[in-house]
């Protein structure tokens, strides 16, 4: 009886010490991270982040902080000239100047296209969302995102009306808008082939 008792012991306290572990245990190494040098292209939306006085996000705590403290605020589903879609792997919250310029871009679009709607694809993103992120999507930033900074967002350019199918009328319509706030020193984007979406950067401007 007492082996049987020691040998249940163990077993708890083996499966109690691999759960915590888990738990503990970020699914990144943040200096390997920090490590990744990020492309030319790329540079000027990590510089514009980090004018936001926001800590790299690594998990879902951090993001809290940032909402307890009023830094970061709540992204509605739908807004005129946008629809957020299912979000699996960022959150929707962003600073407040990346939120006010997202309206702001989607209105424009709106306006340009006599009330059509683009699609919001991601937002904020942890460390721990990149981490599963990955594991689905290998071309997922292995180095730190902008994304991970609460000042950047993703739009889709083949899914427009909450229709994914591309449509090149609309898609040049949303490009001519990112690249008036661009000019304006508003945003930096990028259009990533392999995503079919364009990555824009809010500066603090």
């Amino acid at each position: 009886m007492r082996k049987l008792l020691c040998i249940l012991l163990f077993f708890f306290y083996n499966y109690f010490y691999s759960q915590v572990s888990k738990k503990s245990v970020p699914c990144y190494d943040l200096t390997e991270v920090l490590k990744v040098e990020p492309t030319p292209l790329y540079k000027p939306h990590l510089d514009a982040s980090k004018r936001f006085n926001i800590n790299i996000l690594k998990n879902t705590s951090q993001v809290q902080k940032y909402i307890n403290k009023g830094k970061f605020h709540t992204v509605n589903k739908t807004g005129k000239g946008y629809r957020v879609q299912k979000l699996d792997y960022s959150r929707a919250y962003l600073v407040l100047k990346a939120k006010s310029t997202l309206e702001k871009i989607g209105s424009r679009f709106s306006k340009e296209t006599k009330g059509q709607t683009f699609t919001v694809s991601s937002l904020t993103r942890t460390l721990e969302d990149q981490c599963r992120l990955r594991k689905v999507n290998s071309n997922a930033s292995l180095g730190i995102s902008s994304h991970n900074y609460g000042n950047s967002f993703d739009i889709s350019y083949v899914r427009f009306n909450n229709t994914l199918k591309p449509n090149p009328k609309l898609e040049s319509a949303l490009e001519k808008v990112l690249k008036y706030y661009a000019d304006a020193g508003r945003i930096y984007y990028i259009k990533e082939r392999q995503q079919s979406c364009f990555h824009i950067t809010v500066r603090n401007y």
